[in-house]
Formats: structure tokens, C-alpha cells, sequence
């Protein structure tokens, strides 16, 4: 059994949902109010960014707002592009970058993922790198060969200092959005890999204390399991984060272990 001594750090990607803006404000103030409960887990709401400036978060607290992308540059003439130091002014603490919906419908790079990583950092946001395999058939050195080159690139040019605000969610592509999520056996042998790239790229200290989370078809059900025994500190949640009771289940569950 692996078992996590660090805080958990759950995170709702909201992703293009609710349709409107009272409906998302009745569902931020339900988990508003049962998530800071819970004292040793963190948790991130990342709502669509047209919906951030409406939430508000005072003083020091476990539960954060963040930003779904953001682009690369801070101002400039490119049309609907949110820069990062933009996300910062409407309270955004945390950004989710290279999330394998922009890079397979998008059509995101891995080299767009680094300059935005870079962005990100820049502006003081914590950022949350998602990288994960489009398939688990075939040889397992591809698909680990895969996350390997997202790993590298998302990172290219962070120094040690930086790195302590980056975050990686370990997100299997064919998980994502589907009834089959992956079991915590496999996420825990991902996510030693993962940090062992990183003791690569840094040194092993660094990559010993280092957080990634578990993305995929996470839910109440499988939550505990995965936090549990996956080797991960955390859960990047979509669909399961847009049902304020299951999410509040999921963040109870993970303040137990």
C-alpha cells in the first residue's frame, strides 16, 4: 500500500461547462462552502475564464481559483488569448497547461505547452502540466517514450527554483472523458516514471518530493484507490468536479488519507 504523507491537492476542471454564469455561481458557492473543512487538502476550482472574475477568494485559504490555459505572451495583438499576468489580476493562482484536449482537438504542441509553461511561471501562477499517452496498446516503450518527450519539453528551460511552482497531471488520453479509468497499479508505475524523469532532468531530492496528480475518469468510486495506492498526490477532475456532492465526497475521501 502506498500511502501519501503529503497534502492532497484536488483540482476541478470545469472545462467548457456550466452554460451560464448563475449556474456556475451556485455551483462554486456549494464547494466554496464544504471545501475549506477539510485542512489538509487543497483545492483548485478552474472554472471557464469568463466565469473567474465572479469568484472571489479572500485572505489565505486551501481552496484557490485557476485558469484553464492561458497563452504565451501577456499582451499583444492575438485575438481571444488570455494572458497570464490577465488570469493573475482576476484571482487565477493555479494554470492548467498542455491538457490533452487542446493538444488532440487544438492541436497543441508540445513547444506551445513549454512557452506557456514559461508564461505561467513568469507571472507567479503555479502551473499544472498535463502529459499522458494517447494509447496503452502496442509496446510499452512508445507510450512511455511519449509522456517521456512531454515531460522534457513542458519543462525545457525551468530551473530548479521555478520547478518548486510546477505540478504534473498524469493523464492517460484514453481515459480522459470515457467510463475507463486507469488503475492505481499502472498510475503508480507512471508516476515513479514521471519522477525519475524529473531526477533526470533536476536531481533525485527534487524529484522525491515532487507532486503529480492522476487525471482520467475520476470519481468518487475510484478516488480513494488511486490516492491511495496509485503513488499520486492528488486528482485532476472533470467530470466528476461539475457534481458539487461527488466533489465534496472526493475531497472528504482524500482528507482522510
Amino acid at each position: 500500500m502506498i500511502r501519501n504523507t503529503k497534502r492532497q491537492l484536488i483540482v476541478a476542471n470545469w472545462k467548457c461547462n456550466p452554460s451560464a454564469l448563475r449556474e456556475a455561481e451556485r455551483l462554486f458557492a456549494v464547494i466554496k462552502k464544504a471545501a475549506p473543512r477539510y485542512k489538509n487538502v487543497d483545492v483548485i476550482i478552474c472554472p471557464p475564464s469568463v466565469f473567474l472574475f465572479s469568484f472571489s477568494i479572500k485572505g489565505k485559504s486551501s481552496f484557490k481559483l485557476g485558469i484553464q490555459d492561458i497563452f504565451w505572451e501577456d499582451t499583444g495583438a492575438y485575438t481571444g488569448a488570455i494572458g497570464p499576468r490577465m488570469a493573475r489580476s482576476v484571482g487565477a493562482s493555479y494554470a492548467i497547461i498542455g491538457h490533452s484536449e487542446r493538444r488532440e482537438r487544438l492541436g497543441e504542441t508540445n513547444e506551445m505547452t513549454q512557452a506557456k509553461m514559461e508564461a505561467a511561471l513568469a507571472a507567479g501562477l503555479r502551473a499544472i502540466l498535463c502529459v499522458g499517452e494517447k494509447s496503452r496498446e502496442g509496446d510499452a516503450a512508445e507510450y512511455a517514450a511519449f509522456v517521456k518527450e512531454e515531460v522534457q519539453i513542458g519543462l525545457r528551460g525551468i530551473t530548479k527554483q521555478a520547478l518548486k511552482n510546477v505540478i504534473i497531471a498524469y493523464e492517460p488520453i484514453w481515459a480522459v472523458g470515457s467510463d475507463e479509468a486507469d488503475v492505481p497499479e499502472r498510475t503508480l508505475e507512471m508516476a515513479l516514471y514521471i519522477r525519475k524523469i524529473i531526477a533526470d532532468m533536476y536531481d533525485r531530492s527534487i524529484a522525491q518530493a515532487f507532486p503529480v496528480l492522476y487525471g482520467g475518469s475520476a470519481n468518487a468510486a475510484n478516488a480513494r484507490a488511486f490516492l491511495r495506492d496509485g503513488g499520486v498526490d492528488g486528482l485532476l477532475l472533470g467530470r466528476a468536479s461539475l457534481n458539487a456532492k461527488e466533489f465534496g465526497k472526493i475531497v472528504e475521501i482524500a482528507s482522510e488519507l
